[in-house]
């Protein structure tokens, strides 16, 4: 049995959910036939992970696979440090203590690197040319770990570039809608949501206010394109997962975390919706159309 630990929530997780069952498969085990998986779920609420990580090393699962950014993972570690754990994206995963080095994982703990801060600053770039006059807000959650990294990726962009960017920070609901709220009022014309856990457990309620608001959003997953969004540029989420897939089930056939490299991406994906840019009243810069992997019209 697996156990798969997540910080976000299972309704808006059922895609990569999926791509870490073909992964499963991928390397010859179906869940059903010779694996289950047994699923825990913080929905945003990283302080629940803890004692659900506690709970699947309770129900002596064989290997973890903790999704959802550093939270997830760092809970798993600190629950065992006999049981593999595979984690899904971490920015910087040496600097956080999930390993001791990318080729030579050491210990109990491998899994999928993410280029969240470097990913940043070209989303900071792409969002300034649909709107090169405008004042950008970033929201960030600080209970994030990597949410430091992120910030200061931005703000060293931001400063290259001259761009006039503001951090804003937001752990809950109500924090998110008061930074959207005020955004007109401290003349900010656009915002770059965190490519962040939280956050995407709330995206329909994010995308959502940036519509209500009238503001240029972008973002880190295609999710939040495809429910609305302006833009999204990143890693291909469900490749990710579906790789941490394939990772368990080499685990599972007998390999050793501490003997698997830490993984890094190879998708990356700039998602443009058309619709949401004509109803914002903005023009697509023919280069982004050209360079975009999928255009939603």
């Amino acid at each position: 049995m697996v156990g798969f630990l997540s910080s976000r929530s299972p309704s808006e997780s059922e895609g990569v959910a999926t791509a870490f069952r073909q992964g499963l498969a991928d390397a010859g085990y179906v869940v059903g036939q010779n694996v289950a998986i047994e699923y825990r779920w913080a929905e945003g609420d990283y302080d629940r992970l803890p004692a659900l990580a506690a709970e699947l090393v309770g129900r002596r699962v064989v290997a973890i696979f903790a999704a959802g950014g550093p939270p997830s993972p760092l809970a798993a570690k600190k629950a065992t440090t006999t049981i593999p754990i595979v984690f899904s994206a971490a920015d910087d995963p040496v600097g956080l203590g999930l390993v001791q080095s990318l080729s030579r994982p050491g210990g109990n703990v491998t899994g999928m690197s993410m280029f969240n801060s470097t990913l940043s600053a070209k989303r900071l770039s792409l969002l300034h040319e649909f709107v090169p006059a405008a004042t950008i807000a970033y929201m960030t959650n600080p209970a994030n770990p990597s949410s430091r990294l992120e910030v200061e990726a931005v703000q060293e962009a931001a400063k290259a570039a001259s761009i006039d960017v503001k951090v804003f920070n937001a752990s809950n609901e109500l924090e998110i809608e008061t930074i959207f709220g005020g955004l007109s009022a401290q003349r900010i014309g656009a915002i770059m949501v965190a490519g962040e856990p939280f956050f995407d457990s709330r995206r329909t309620f994010i995308v959502g206010l940036a519509a209500k608001y009238a503001v240029p959003a972008s973002y880190g997953f295609r999710e939040y394109v495809a429910l609305g969004g302006l833009f999204s540029y990143g890693t291909d989420l469900a490749d990710s997962y579906r790789r941490a897939g394939v990772y368990c089930g080499r685990i599972l056939k007998g390999e050793r975390p501490a003997d698997l490299p830490v993984m890094q991406p190879t998708k990356f994906e700039l998602i443009v919706n058309l619709k949401t840019a004509k109803s914002l009243g903005l023009n697509v810069p023919p280069a982004l159309l050209t360079g975009a992997d999928e255009v939603i019209e």
